[in-house]
């Protein structure tokens, strides 16, 4: 088999959402969002299949030219070439997104879905609920219990508001109205860009921590900046919950320097925003196994969120140490509606709070051609 063509598939026309929404970690520095969209890669073959990636907005020119004419299956040779950390810095995008359509191809080719392929460890994954704004205590409360009446067992909240004990009066109300049988993680999104931000200094940090500590939070994300290794290791130290972060690392070496340095309880790799991919997840893995760590990937939300969350899954399906996946919900704007449009079948929380993984054959889920013709 060998790779004859390379096409990206994008929107030309917005995805109108239901209602506007305020990204958290852009506070107060942000306009409404009022659409979302979609791009992917096509990766077509000259045996009539056809592998499916995100495209992360920018293509990588040097990595489509290195698969051209070549089998698919020798996805870790395109790893290596193009994923190892080389160039990090020079300006090309993520080549994630390729690689996944890579696993995809070879999935189809054996009629398994990729988890299965590598070596399977588990069929399903716990949930938790990612909210995404900075709504009042008592909208979010309310929230909250809807996702707990669902089924739904674990919740993110979001921190980044002027007065950090405002944030954590947000955090009093979730677990006053939950009660102790639902899982809360916060995400303080301190190493996000924001122009007029109050960006908190360690002292604020462990303030906030050992408050967030008294109200049983599971994790704390990312709480500082990702290169202060050293406030991270200290504030680890500190608390009883984990701290978690690592989202904007670009290659898997970032990851093993943060895991070495005691920086992060939990490592959240996601497969497109870096050269990470489905590989570089379970690369990352073993790193954190090794020094008693947990990985818990970030998923961005947006058009292509299906497509992130069915290859994130397919790589959680084959490791130990993942106790939960991220799935962005934040209503109405933020639902599987919006955000799965280019699935044929949508990727659910069950009423028991886990997501299935999807066991169609390569990263197991088609594109909806007809639901994305409009916009194309």
């Amino acid at each position: 088999m060998k790779i004859t063509k390379i096409e990206v598939v994008s929107n030309r026309k917005p995805i109108v959402l239901p209602e506007a929404w305020r990204p958290a970690w852009n506070e107060p520095d942000v306009k409404p969002a009022k659409s979302t969209g979609f791009s992917f890669y096509k990766v077509y073959t000259d045996e009539d299949i056809v592998g499916v990636g995100p495209c992360p907005g920018r293509t990588n020119r040097f990595a489509e030219s290195t698969l051209i004419g070549q089998d698919p299956a020798y996805i870790h040779r395109f790893w290596e070439t193009n994923m190892r950390g080389r160039g990090a810095n020079l300006g090309s995008g993520s080549c994630g997104g390729l690689e996944i359509a890579l696993w995809d191809i070879v999935g189809k080719a054996a009629n398994k879905p990729v988890y299965r392929l590598l070596g399977a460890y588990r069929d399903r994954v716990m949930a938790y609920a990612a909210t995404a704004q900075l709504e009042s205590a008592e909208e979010l409360a309310r929230k909250a219990v809807e996702f707990k009446k669902s089924g739904i067992k674990a919740i993110k909240l979001r921190l980044h508001r002027p007065r950090p004990e405002d944030d954590l009066e947000v955090v009093r109300a979730v677990r006053e109205a939950v009660g102790d049988d639902m899982t809360i993680t916060v995400d303080a999104n301190q190493n996000n860009v924001s122009i007029t931000y109050n960006y908190w200094s360690r002292r604020t940090a462990f303030k906030v921590a050992r408050e967030l500590d008294m109200l049983d939070v599971y994790w704390l994300e990312e709480p500082l900046a990702r290169t202060d290794f050293e406030g991270l290791a200290e504030l680890s130290d500190a608390v009883d919950m984990h701290i978690a972060g690592g989202e904007h690392c670009t290659n898997i070496y970032e990851f093993r320097d943060t895991l070495f340095a005691g920086a992060y309880d939990i490592v959240q790799p996601d497969v497109i925003l870096g050269n990470i991919g489905i590989a570089g997840i379970r690369k990352i893995s073993v790193i954190a196994d090794s020094v008693g760590r947990l990985v818990v990937p970030h998923v961005c939300g947006g058009g292509n969120n299906g497509l992130y969350l069915a290859a994130t899954l397919q790589a959680l399906g084959t490791i130990s140490n993942c106790p939960f996946i991220e799935y962005t919900l934040d209503p109405p704007a933020l639902t599987s509606e919006t955000l799965q449009l280019l699935l044929k079948e949508p990727i659910l929380i069950d009423e028991e709070g886990f997501v299935e993984i999807p066991k169609k054959p390569g990263i197991g889920v088609e594109i909806n051609e007809e639901a994305i013709a409009e916009y194309i």
